[in-house]
């Protein structure tokens, strides 16, 4: 590893060096809102859902990581490209009042995640009227 990926490793923990190909910019996640649901979905073929892990965290912080391992090398074996991305991948999503995050439901379908999270109705503060007095 060259002294910039070690320097920027140590400044940002999260840094991954050029030599250690990460699947998080790989794992794409769409997030919609119905009138019911935070209805989340991310493309994660070629994984398990044994290899996923959805958390709640901090209250109202939805967390979704897992890892892509590399396949196993044969030391005869000449690799001529390598596209597909692997690693560790983390995904946090910061969850607004009306989430019912102790609902939370995920799902695994050819290689997509689902993961919905039930609304809730959000109660508008009370309006109190104060009488002014001299």
């Amino acid at each position: 590893m060259s002294l910039i990926p070690q320097i920027l490793s140590e400044v940002f923990p999260t840094f991954q060096s050029s030599d250690e190909i990460s699947a998080t910019a790989n794992a794409r996640i769409d997030w919609k809102e119905t009138p019911e649901a935070h209805v989340f979905k991310a493309d994660l073929p070629g994984l398990k859902k044994e290899e996923v892990k959805v958390e709640v965290e901090e209250g109202r912080v939805l967390k979704i990581s897992g890892e892509r391992a590399a396949e196993k090398e044969d030391k005869n074996d000449k690799w001529h490209r390598i596209e597909r991305a692997r690693g560790k991948f983390l995904r946090r999503f910061y969850l607004p009042e009306n989430a019912k995050m102790d609902e939370v439901k995920a799902a695994m379908e050819n290689g997509v995640l689902t993961v919905t999270v039930p609304k809730q109705e959000v109660k508008k503060p009370q309006l109190k009227t104060i009488e002014i007095t001299a």
